[in-house]
């Protein structure tokens, strides 16, 4: 299991500050973890952004608060955004969010960044792996929506609910859970099939890795990262908010079994060398 946090990231020269300081990137996942994804908590100021075009790569934007406009370039689309959208940009997408009132949004990136890249005059990142075949072009969902629709789910032997907003239908290579847990919520889960990772977006909990014993605190902008060999307990001090990135995407509609595990949803990525 690995734990990180806004100050380990900070520490670690593992925040990226770009745009003449307007946004800044807070990498916690990144291909050096070998787990099929990378992940990063961005935070930008009021304004409008700059040109985007992810060439190479898929990327998901969950927003975590704030508002913005989402312009999609080549197309002439609009959409809105506010806390609890998402939207997914890929090959064929240049795009740019205007009007942005210090918006905060979570990033995750399949093929996976290095974590060091800057955007080039396209606003592209260079080439890092394979790229997957997504879904053609750019779309946007809402948790809101998704949940008003009932497609929630009581997960984790009923301790947690989820909105799973991209599954293995979407083919971005990972999936994307947005997920609650009330307060004295206590989950123990083992992902045996799956590379998991959750970044605390709101309230504070706890994590235990149950082999050692240790146990580490939970506030926002916390990552937990947990593979094949972590059986691991969750517990919720407050009302918790997490996003859940998963390599093999889920499908969508697995259960957790008596250990607290999903179903096999294909390969495994290796991982970290290490833990700690």
């Amino acid at each position: 299991m690995q734990v990180r946090s806004v100050e380990d990231r900070r520490a670690g020269g593992w925040e990226i500050v770009v745009d003449s300081g307007r946004v800044r990137s807070l990498r916690y996942v990144s291909a050096a973890d070998r787990v099929g994804f990378s992940l990063h908590l961005n935070v930008s100021e009021s304004g409008d952004g700059r040109q985007l075009w992810y060439k190479h790569h898929w990327e998901a934007n969950y927003i975590v608060s704030g508002e913005a406009t989402l312009e999609d370039l080549d197309r002439g689309d609009t959409w809105r955004l506010r806390a609890g959208s998402l939207y997914v940009v890929g090959p064929t997408d240049r795009h740019r969010l205007v009007d942005q009132r210090d918006i905060c949004l979570v990033s995750v990136f399949c093929p996976s960044l290095r974590g060091d890249e800057t955007h080039d005059a396209d606003g592209a990142y260079p080439p890092t792996g394979v790229v997957p075949p997504g879904m053609g072009q750019l779309f946007v969902v809402s948790a809101e929506a998704l949940r008003d629709a009932g497609h929630e789910k009581v997960v984790a032997n009923g301790e947690a609910s989820t909105l799973r907003m991209l599954t293995r239908h979407d083919q971005l290579g990972f999936s994307l859970s947005d997920v609650h847990l009330e307060e004295g919520a206590r989950a123990d889960l083992w992902y045996k099939h799956h590379w998991e990772a959750n970044l605390v977006i709101g309230g504070r909990g706890s994590v235990a890795d149950r082999e050692s014993g240790r146990k580490w605190p939970l506030s926002f902008g916390t990552m937990y990262l947990v593979g094949p060999r972590d059986r691991h307990v969750l517990e919720a001090e407050t009302d918790m908010h997490l996003l859940s990135v998963f390599c093999p995407p889920l499908s969508g509609d697995e259960e957790h079994d008596a250990d607290g595990a999903l179903a096999p949803g294909g390969p495994v990525p290796p991982g970290p060398d290490e833990d700690f």
